[in-house]
């Protein structure tokens, strides 16, 4: 009897945390933190982003925090 009772309150906490985790995930996405010693991949594949800057690859521009890139 006291399972049945544990299995919908189990559920509904495990959904919560889900709501609450996917909300702080994306609070952390809409700042970003430039990291200026990224660990990329040496590939050039340049990319041109919104900033007017050239990056050696969107790695680069990731870790830079550049955004609206495209191929150059």
């Amino acid at each position: 009897m006291i399972r049945a009772n544990l299995i919908p309150k189990l559920a509904f906490a495990l959904v919560l945390t889900g709501a609450i985790a996917g909300s702080a995930s994306h609070a952390q996405a809409a700042r970003c933190v430039p990291n200026p010693n990224p660990i990329c991949f040496q590939i050039f594949a340049p990319v041109t982003c919104s900033n007017g800057v050239t990056y050696t690859n969107q790695c680069y521009a990731d870790a830079a925090c550049a955004r609206g890139c495209h191929p150059a």
